[in-house]
């Protein structure tokens, strides 16, 4: 009696896969990566893609999530590790210029960059709300810090985060252009001296 076939084991490591989809994502944006631009990077055919990860759209979405937890997972930290809302965003702006600047990869934010020229809502509008997000948690923390009397009650926190988040993705454009890490560290600095020096540890007033 003839026994049953097993599948075919899958012939490539999925991580090493996915991280060649992040790195030519990251390169061409979304709109300008075709399912040939990724078959051929991750080194793999398209039935196999489909298999693994679905379609274009369903591997981006993957692609983002991952690119947030580690090659864009800076900011977080830095919020995370910094005793202050002011010494978080200066870490999360000078670990910018040397991420965004960084030999091994392509320049800039994936998030930023891949929004560029495209024509899918859908992904448009994920990516929208992603940028959002991380100025409403600066906004968030800047909030709690006035709170905490770690900054004045007189600052427009709305509008501080609004600035952080417009001079991180200016930075991620500027990487782009060919700015060095030394000239984006110098414009995290002048950034920086827009922002209100803190008034203590949070907590003390």
């Amino acid at each position: 009696m003839a026994t049953k076939q097993r599948g075919r084991p899958r012939s490539f490591d999925r991580e090493t896969a996915l991280e060649q989809a992040i790195r030519t994502f990251w390169e061409h944006g979304y709109e300008a990566t075709s399912v040939t631009d990724l078959t051929r990077a991750m080194g793999i055919g398209a039935p196999s893609m489909y298999a693994a990860f679905g379609d274009k759209q369903s591997l981006f979405e993957e692609v983002v999530r991952v690119y947030g937890q580690t090659h864009g997972v800076f900011g977080e930290r830095a919020f995370a590790e910094e005793s202050t809302v002011r010494g978080g965003v200066a870490r999360m702006l000078h670990e910018a210029a040397a991420k965004y600047t960084e030999e091994g990869h392509p320049r800039g934010c994936l998030v930023i960059y891949a929004a560029t020229n495209c024509a899918t809502p859908e992904v448009e509008e994920s990516l929208r709300d992603r940028r959002n997000a991380n100025v409403s948690s600066i906004e968030a923390r800047i909030r709690a810090a006035i709170a905490a009397g770690e900054l004045p009650s007189t600052i427009d926190a709305p509008a501080l985060a609004r600035y952080t988040g417009a001079v991180l993705q200016g930075m991620s454009q500027q990487s782009r252009d060919g700015a060095s890490r030394q000239e984006l560290e110098a414009v995290a600095e002048l950034a920086m001296r827009a922002w209100p020096e803190s008034l203590g540890q949070p907590g003390q007033k």
